[in-house]
């Protein structure tokens, strides 16, 4: 069978592919790679990728693309499972035979549910990493024989037996000759990245323990798997041999810097190329490996600080101090690394002090760019069993009818609404702040492409305000 790999349309600028920790459209336009969906398209002859919200796709532009195929595999979220089971079923209208398959940690931790939400739409769900299964139904094999996937006969659920998680990572295809075949690579930006970038894992899975992390609980797992340091240069070669535009490489990995021995490898082989590179860092890396990476092009690092309150930080297993963030920190201030830093709000054990705690945490730390996100307790995550259990959840809406996230937390000692409205007033102490103006002037008159790039977040950011106030609950 030939395969479409599709990232369905959803709402304007909506961000949720596997590299968008959060699923929603952002303050400022952001999308990430379909990754996941790449690797297997690269083992399938006859394969396309098709990412809606980043190429501008309607369904309508989809159905007439899914035409052409016999199997649709879609990338699907908590947010947006609905949407995506009435595109499956628009598709099988236009094409009965078509086999339509769901994949992502949804569908992975609640198969069944998923599959009875979307009968007579969804013929399969596929639990964790898909590679392989898609590969081999596509091949024609026996649904009975496929591991790691789920489908109704006679309105039965039949659960294959569990696919292990993939060990040997350097078998799987570059994703890059799927990006410059199918994607637009200059309509995917990160706002704190050069553009265009390109991103790749070098690895599969986290060891870190956080409670609310959505991937290493529900899909790559807590044992973390790597590509061969030489595997991982040759795919980087060829984006440079291949996709000249590229201005800045993104390591996509859950945590680039947990393995630091195959980090500093890495970093080794890829110095020569003399790219630009960013990584998603813990920060409690230490000056010595992020002092190699540094030396070897690393410019950028994206940081979850989550909350400036040590209480808040143990309840949720973040197994990183505030004074040993501070300290990486003032590393990478030392190194002249640029940092962004991840927030979440309403994380167990949030109070009106404790957010006040984390905003002037934020400041404190004087970082070059944040992003605040509501605490979203997606099913399958230690903290969604935790909320459940205290009965914290108000609502299963993790988004609005624009696609903006909502809090769905309640607290005892504190409102759904003022936790949403803290991610505001979090942004406009933080980027309003004299120091941050005058620090934004300055690059915007010494670098024209800088002030452009400013100006539109700008305009970006105040329009998204607008519309996440109707948001509001």
């Amino acid at each position: 069978m030939k395969p479409l790999f599709l990232n369905p349309p959803t709402f304007e600028d909506f961000d949720g592919g596997a590299g968008a920790r959060y699923q929603a459209s952002r303050e400022v336009t952001s999308f990430w790679y379909p990754t996941w969906l790449c690797f297997p398209a690269g083992m399938i002859e006859g394969s396309r990728v098709v990412d809606a919200p980043v190429q501008k796709f309607t369904l309508d532009d989809c159905l007439k693309i899914a035409r052409d195929f016999d199997m649709v595999v879609m990338y699907t979220s908590t947010p947006t499972l609905p949407i995506d089971i009435e595109t499956a079923r628009r598709i099988k209208e236009i094409k009965p035979g078509i086999v339509t398959v769901l994949t992502g940690p949804h569908v992975t931790i609640l198969p069944e549910e998923s599959l009875r939400a979307g009968k007579g739409a969804i013929d399969i769900v596929c639990r964790g990493e898909f590679d392989y299964s898609t590969k081999e139904l596509c091949e024609g094999r026996d649904w009975d024989r496929v591991d790691g996937i789920s489908f109704l006969k006679d309105d039965k659920v039949v659960h294959t037996p569990d696919r292990s998680p993939i060990a040997d990572l350097d078998a799987l295809p570059f994703v890059a000759p799927i990006y410059k075949r199918d994607l637009p690579i200059k309509e995917y930006v990160i706002p704190h990245f050069k553009s265009p970038y390109v991103s790749i894992y070098s690895s599969r899975g986290c060891p870190a323990r956080c409670i609310y992390c959505l991937w290493p609980q529900t899909f790559s797992g807590r044992q973390m798997r790597t590509r061969s340091p030489q595997n991982v240069y040759e795919e980087i070669k060829w984006i440079v041999d291949n996709i000249p535009e590229m201005r800045e490489l993104s390591f996509d990995d859950d945590t680039f810097s947990a393995d630091k021995k195959h980090a500093r490898a890495v970093a080794g082989l890829i110095k020569p190329l003399g790219i630009s590179w960013t990584i998603n860092a813990r920060a409690n890396c230490d000056y010595e490996t992020l002092k190699i990476m540094r030396e070897a092009g690393l410019r950028h690092v994206v940081v979850g600080y989550e909350s400036g309150n040590e209480q808040i930080l143990k309840n949720i297993k973040k197994g990183v101090t505030k004074e040993q963030a501070i300290q990486f920190t003032k590393d990478c201030r030392k190194l002249g690394l640029s940092v962004h830093g991840a927030f979440i709000m309403g994380l167990p054990g949030e109070t009106r002090e404790t957010i006040r705690e984390t905003i002037e945490y934020a400041k404190m730390l004087d970082l070059n760019s944040i992003q605040a996100s509501l605490a979203s307790p997606y099913p399958g995550t230690e903290f969604y069993d935790l909320c459940k259990d205290q009965g914290w959840i108000s609502s299963d809406a993790f988004i609005d009818d624009t696609g903006h996230q909502k809090c769905v937390i309640n607290y005892p000692n504190l409102s759904n609404a003022e936790i949403f409205n803290s991610v505001e007033e979090f942004y406009n102490k933080f980027y309003f702040r004299p120091k941050y103006i005058l620090r934004s002037i300055g690059k915007m008159i010494v670098n024209s492409e800088e002030r452009k790039k400013l100006l539109k977040e700008g305009k970006q950011y105040l329009a998204y305000m607008r519309k996440r106030k109707l948001a509001a609950p």
